[in-house]
């Protein structure tokens, strides 16, 4: 079986890869990057799974529209009609939760009406719109991944920020909003699409991807106290005098809390992975969230 994969030298691409090669695929990167990428793409193979894109960057506001929408929906149909034209079964494109909603109530659904409120989200979502109004050969599958926060060993982000600050024992004062955040460890990201790849029944379609249970902020906290062997610094101050200091915040910007920082800090984002299990007929993922997160975190402390 042979992999064409773009983005193969990002976190997830890289991971992926290794996963493929492990199981026995071949695999073939191809970099966008390249000005002759088009001639990169094999006529033949198994799939083609698309990573590259341009990332959500909340620090750059420049060009956001014209670059989201030229790497992330544009590059997409370039791809998509390579595909098309070729002998090539399955094509993965790797969309985002954010496709969807940037805030969420309950839980996300495939169901749910995407309201995309960022450049990022609204890119991707118009490069949903696109494959999926295409008419599909029959031996051909699209599939149209959105998958949570993912994270992993080697993966720098907002868990690596919070894992510094929990070490440095500087003590969490939003401890009285009790929140719950799915996430995606990156061995069950790389199992689900072996899973999918080897299993011709699977339909085409579009699925969310996460670890099985959410976690708050606070249980979080607590297990990267444990693995440091301390006790978790959890201020449960009102969220009454909270909520007034972040509105201070919106005025006075030198503070470091805003309403909407105060948002991102203690929202909820919980998404369902019923689909995608249902679809290959099992009842739980291989790692659990508490397992990916503690070897993720781990991985933080060799550094």
């Amino acid at each position: 079986m042979t992999i064409i994969i773009t983005g193969a030298s990002g976190f997830v691409g890289n991971n992926l890869v290794q996963s493929l090669q492990r199981s026995g695929k071949a695999v073939k990167p191809v970099s966008l990057r390249n000005v002759d990428w088009k001639n990169q793409i094999p006529k033949d193979g198994d799939a083609i799974i698309h990573l590259a894109g341009k990332a959500h960057d909340t620090t750059n506001r420049s060009h956001k529209e014209e670059e989201y929408f030229h790497v992330n929906r544009d590059l997409t149909i370039r791809i998509f009609k390579q595909f098309l034209d070729s002998n090539i079964t399955d094509f993965f494109f790797f969309s985002s939760v954010k496709a969807v909603a940037d805030t969420v109530d309950q839980s996300l659904s495939e169901e749910n009406i995407p309201s995309p409120l960022t450049p990022y989200g609204k890119s991707k979502l118009a490069a949903e719109n696109y494959l999926t109004a295409q008419n599909l050969p029959k031996d051909k599958r699209l599939f149209i991944l959105r998958p949570c926060m993912i994270h992993g060993p080697g993966n720098k982000g907002n868990l690596n920020l919070l894992y510094k600050l929990a070490k440095k024992g500087v003590p969490w004062p939003l401890a009285a909003f009790e929140n719950k955040r799915s996430f995606l460890s990156i061995d069950n990201l790389c199992y689900l699409v072996i899973q999918m790849l080897n299993n011709p029944e699977i339909r085409s379609g579009i699925y969310n991807l996460a670890d099985d249970i959410p976690l708050s902020t606070n249980e979080l906290i607590t297990l990267i106290a444990k693995l440091e062997d301390k006790r978790p610094r959890l201020w449960a101050i009102p969220p009454g005098l909270i909520n007034g200091l972040a509105k201070i915040g919106d005025t006075l910007r030198f503070m470091p809390l805003n309403s909407e920082r105060l948002k991102k800090l203690t929202e909820s984002y919980v998404v369902s992975n019923q689909k995608i299990k249902k679809e290959l007929n099992i009842e739980r993922l291989p790692v659990s969230s508490v397992e990916g997160l503690q070897k993720t975190i781990k991985s933080f402390q060799n550094k």
